[in-house]
């Protein structure tokens, strides 16, 4: 079995920034749920996605080098730039069905924009055990399907130092912890972690900005919105807050183009 794979750089304009993600499509029938997973830990990044097209609609799946998750932000925007790109698509929209549902992904410009379920974050008890393994202590602990740790400003969330030793992967159930406070020059930062996962600080998360952008819209009394996220390879994201839905948009580049042989 031959499958073609393309690592893109999403949530940027440029290489070597942003989340790599792979894109493996799957021309034929779907390889064994084993298969996949093994292929996602050969590539050792955040997610690695896959999608087949089915006429009108492409079925998506991503997987951590760990497990299959239910949802992820620059490896749908990733999956959209190869199809787009790569595989000469012409429609101004794509829809993937995936474990969150419909995912519709549509040509804005030089950016492409995801349009995402909603989670807004609810107040939750202050943990101990998470809140032992961060350098600064939040002004606010919030639960989704990540965790939602709010500061008082930019530099707090660039400083923060965590212990990954502190964290039991099974208390997050395949989500993460993201820490977010109100931007410099932008609406909002943040940085997210994933504790047990490989990749323990994410490059750029779209997922988590499900969450993060129904807080903000709130807080800030604002609809649209730019974000950075903190990490080294950094990114920025453009979002809309639409009440149950949210749209993320971005560029994305592509760096690698090859082919996986399964014997």
């Amino acid at each position: 079995m031959r499958l073609p794979i393309y690592q893109v750089d999403a949530f940027t304009d440029h290489l070597f920034a942003g989340n790599p993600a792979a894109v493996v499509p799957i021309a034929n029938e779907w390889p064994m749920d084993d298969v996949l997973q093994k292929i996602a830990i050969e590539n050792n990044l955040s997610e690695t996605a896959f999608f087949q097209n089915q006429g009108d609609i492409f079925e998506l799946r991503w997987f951590t080098a760990e497990f299959e998750i239910d949802l992820c932000g620059h490896a749908t925007l990733a999956s959209a730039y190869v199809i787009y790109n790569h595989m000469g698509y012409e429609k101004d929209q794509i829809v993937f069905e995936t474990m969150s549902g419909p995912l519709i992904v549509k040509r804005k410009g030089p950016l492409l924009q995801l349009d995402f379920p909603s989670r807004k974050p609810e107040i939750a008890d202050m943990d101990q055990t998470l809140l032992k393994a961060f350098s600064i202590a939040p002004k606010a602990i919030l639960k989704s399907r990540d965790w939602v740790l709010v500061y008082d400003n930019e530099s707090e969330v660039r400083a923060l130092k965590v212990n990954e030793s502190l964290l039991r992967p099974e208390q997050f159930d395949k989500g993460g912890i993201v820490c977010t406070a109100k931007g410099d020059g932008v609406d909002f930062v943040s940085r997210f972690f994933f504790p047990g996962g490989s990749i323990f600080e994410d490059p750029v998360t779209g997922s988590s900005h499900c969450s993060l952008i129904p807080y903000w819209s709130e807080k800030l009394g604002k609809k649209e919105m730019i974000a950075y996220q903190l990490s080294e390879r950094k990114g920025y994201l453009n979002c809309t807050d639409l009440g149950e839905r949210v749209l993320i948009a971005g560029n994305a580049v592509t760096y690698l183009i090859g082919e996986i042989t399964v014997v």
